[in-house]
Formats: C-alpha cells, sequence, structure tokens
C-alpha cells in the first residue's frame, strides 16, 4: 500500500493506493493543500503534514485501520506550525520541528502518540527542522539554521544537545547509518554531495563528488545588513565584484538565500559583477516576525527591501549600474521593483514570474490559490490591494529593458500571465524580451534549457550593464 497525495477532488489530500493495480480511496482531507505523509514504523499511522493559516504548517494522525478520523498535532494554547514529521522506530512518538516558544523560532517537539502530549527536545534561537531518528532510537538530530548558514545538532536520550558540521555552508537532510550520520552537505565553492559524520568522534568523510577538477575558485559571500526603506536592517548575502551590480532576488517567498552552492550568481560575480541576493521581509531563516512581516502586502515592503538593496549598492561604491533579476516570487518582485522604483535599474530579467495577483491567482490550481488567499486575503474583498500590488497595472512606469522568460506548463506562475504582461509592454513602446520554454513547467527540469535560459539571462543584463 503507497501513501499518495493527489488533487483528484480538489485540493491536495491524502490517499492510499494499493500496489496491486486495484483502486485507492481517498482516507483523510483537511481542505487544505497537503505537503507530505509519512507511515509510522508499525503501518498504523500516517503523518499528514498540510498547509494552516498564513505559512504555517499542522500536522495530522491519520489512523490506517482505525475510523477515519485525525488527531492534530497541537495544543489547546499554541498553534504550533508543526511540520517535517518523523516517526520514532517503535512507533510511539513522532518528532516534528514547530513552534515551542509562542512565536519566533521553530524547535524539535515529541508527539506521544498514547497519551497525546507533546515534549521538546530543546528550546533555542535560531530554526530547527528536518527530524531523524537513529535506528536504536536512542538518539534523534536535526538540522540548525542560524542566518545564511547551518549545522548538524544532536541529542541522546538523557543527554545534551551536540553540534557538528561539515564546513560553514548548508547541511540538509540527515540520515543516521548506525550511530553515524549521513547528509547533504553544500556551500559556495562545492555542489552538494553526501558526506557522513562520525557522532561518537571527529570523523567527517565525504561519500560523493560532484565538483569536476580544474574550476578553479568560486567566490565567497559575506552575510550583511543593510537599512531598508523604513530603517529596519535587511539580511543579504554580498557577493564583492569590482564594477557593475545585480540584485538578485530568492523565490518562495518563504525561503532564503545561504551559504550555498550558487553557480548562476558565481558566474555574474565571475564577469566582475557584485551581486546583492537580500532575504527582504517575508523570508524565513530569521525569525517568524520576519517572515510573516509581508502578509497582506506582498509586493510592497518586499519590493521595498529588495530596492532598498540597490541604493545600499550606490551608496557604497559596489555599483554604478545596477540590474534586477528574479525567480518565480523573485520574478514578480523584479517586476515590482521595475514599476515601483523604475530610476534605479538598468535592467530587468523576471524568471517564471506572475505579475498580475487577479489573472494568475483565476488561472492557478486550487491548492496554490488557497497560499494566496491565506497571504493576500480573497481577492474579491481585498480587490484594491491585489490590484495594487500587481506591476501588470503599472507597466507604463518601466523605464529599463525587461525579459521575462516563462515554462509552457507552469501551474504556479501561469505563462499567460507573462505573455500578456508582454503584449502590454510591446503596446506601451517598452523594450521588452520573452523567452518561453513550451515543454518545463515551474522548476525548470531539462539541463538544456537550465543552461540555455540562464546564459540568456546574463547575456541581457550583459547588454544593459556593460554597453558604455
Amino acid at each position: 500500500m503507497l501513501a499518495v497525495l493527489s488533487d483528484k477532488h480538489g485540493q491536495f489530500a491524502l490517499h492510499l493506493l494499493p500496489t496491486d493495480g486495484s483502486d485507492g480511496r481517498m482516507i483523510k482531507n483537511v481542505f487544505h493543500p497537503c505537503w507530505d505523509a509519512k507511515w509510522s514504523p508499525d503501518g498504523q499511522w500516517i503523518a499528514l503534514e498540510a498547509e494552516a493559516a498564513a505559512s504555517d504548517r499542522n500536522i495530522y494522525l491519520v489512523p490506517v485501520n482505525r475510523p477515519r478520523k485525525g488527531a492534530k498535532v497541537n495544543t489547546l494554547q499554541i498553534p504550533l506550525n508543526a511540520e517535517h514529521p518523523a516517526w520514532s522506530p517503535d512507533s510511539k512518538f513522532l518528532a516534528f520541528s514547530g513552534d515551542a516558544q509562542r512565536g519566533e523560532w521553530h524547535d524539535i517537539g515529541l508527539f506521544n502518540v498514547e497519551t497525546g502530549e507533546i515534549s521538546w527536545v530543546n528550546e533555542s534561537a535560531g530554526d530547527d527542522t528536518q527530524p531523524a531518528w537513529s535506528r536504536s532510537g536512542q538518539t534523534i538530530g536535526w538540522i540548525h539554521s542560524e542566518g545564511a548558514q547551518t549545522s548538524f545538532q544532536f541529542r541522546k536520550k538523557d543527554g545534551s544537545v551536540v553540534e557538528k558540521k561539515v564546513g560553514a555552508g548548508v547541511h540538509s537532510f540527515p540520515q543516521f547509518k548506525a550511530e553515524d550520520v549521513i547528509l547533504l552537505y553544500e556551500d559556495p565553492s562545492h555542489p552538494c554531495d553526501l558526506w557522513m559524520m562520525g557522532l561518537e568522534d571527529d570523523s567527517i568523510q565525504q561519500l560523493t563528488n560532484s565538483l569536476p577538477e580544474g574550476l578553479g575558485e568560486f567566490p565567497h559571500p559575506e552575510e550583511v545588513w543593510y537599512a531598508g526603506m523604513d530603517g529596519a536592517k535587511i539580511p543579504a548575502l554580498l557577493y564583492r565584484g569590482t564594477g557593475k551590480a545585480v540584485v538578485n532576488i530568492h523565490g518562495g517567498p518563504n525561503w532564503h538565500i545561504q551559504f550555498s552552492w550558487q553557480p548562476f550568481i558565481a558566474h555574474m560575480v565571475s564577469r566582475g559583477w557584485t551581486v546583492l541576493a537580500p532575504n527582504y521581509r517575508g523570508s524565513t531563516g530569521y525569525g517568524k516576525a520576519w517572515q510573516n512581516a509581508s502578509r497582506y502586502d506582498m509586493g510592497g515592503v518586499d519590493t521595498d527591501d529588495c530596492a532598498a538593496g540597490a541604493k545600499y549598492l550606490k551608496e557604497n561604491g559596489l555599483g554604478d549600474k545596477i540590474a534586477v533579476t528574479g525567480r518565480s516570487h523573485g520574478g514578480f518582485l523584479t517586476m515590482s521593483c521595475l514599476t515601483r522604483y523604475p530610476d534605479l535599474w538598468a535592467a530587468g530579467s523576471a524568471i517564471v514570474p506572475f505579475l498580475n495577483w487577479l489573472k494568475s491567482h483565476k488561472d492557478s490550481r486550487e491548492d496554490l490559490q488557497h497560499w494566496n488567499i491565506e497571504n493576500m486575503g480573497d481577492p474579491e474583498d481585498n480587490r484594491e490591494l491585489w490590484i495594487s500590488h500587481s506591476p501588470y497595472f503599472f507597466l507604463d512606469k518601466v523605464n529599463a529593458p525587461v525579459q521575462m522568460i516563462s515554462g509552457g506548463h507552469d501551474p504556479r506562475c501561469p505563462a499567460s500571465d507573462a505573455i500578456e504582461a508582454r503584449d502590454k509592454l510591446v503596446e506601451l513602446g517598452k523594450e521588452v524580451e520573452f523567452l518561453l520554454y513550451a515543454d518545463e513547467g515551474h522548476s525548470f527540469l531539462k539541463i538544456e534549457n537550465i543552461v540555455d535560459s540562464e546564459e540568456k539571462c546574463v547575456a541581457f543584463l550583459a547588454r544593459a550593464l556593460e554597453r558604455s
């Protein structure tokens, strides 16, 4: 039997699918989009992770061979924003990442299946996510994140918290081998590879090697904080170059750029460009208040934070000409920057963007519409807000050349949105280039399309930045 998430009935819900090819059945619909499902080792429960309010998550425990009644992993007092379910080997406990402190940070909690009680493995500043159990069940580990870098932490039963790291980069997806841990690790100099760390000693072993020899040194960023338009301090990664500059905006928005492998940015720096990658309000990694600071204002305060990055570059002599680029929500913010702050930019390249909240919402899947409503309100009740935060309605303000790159099968940021914007820019007499990869979705999967799109993005930016 497989546990699968399917949107057969609209929202993604939990289904059981027999491996003999017979018909499956839905066993739990929480009427919110679901993201993950994990069997308990004894096969009696499935932990179901689903969206809740804003960007929060909840976990439901769904009995497989009992009455169809789910028990939410929550307490009466605290909405735990629970995610990343991980079962203990004996199926008696469910580890998860959740909010133990009524606010800022994720910690690792343990849900006792028999009693319904929750205890906390740790409480610390920084986010603790992706819990994993040792095979004996005596040790639990997790990823600890503080700003731009992470580490692996673990705790043996009744012991104290111990921290280990491969380097000053990004660790993820830990799994135990006996009492050692295997995880993924990357940093600005190394692409993602498998590593093994000994928990009883200081041994660290690289298990795979994805970096060909002879590629030379890769640039390392520094984590900086600059003043936003309202004086708030905005965290960002700064790659110092020698001439022109690019503000590179991450997607999500519930994500953040870290000390990770970024070949696209490395290439831009190799051309002598300075690159600033802001973790604008709405990003994860800097506390829940920061993550929720753009709720009902997406395209507002987050745009201001990115534009303030351009001003920071100019004021510090890091770029006389500045372009902007970004992917997904970063593509949306690229277009917002070009319409709200048109005089700051030499050019803008928006990758798989949306530009019109109303049109993009109408053309998106139902589960994606749920997130829009949670974070921007109902499109009819808040129509003026949705219009005021849609760059499509302000394309007449654009002063710089625009490039838009879309996937033909994108369910999240439909290409039709960018096509309509392209047509309007042409009608307005603006300089615009549109590229459609008809066989791609939101995340490009074919390596030839990934390389081609990134090369064309850089070439477009270079024409504006490097022209005399």
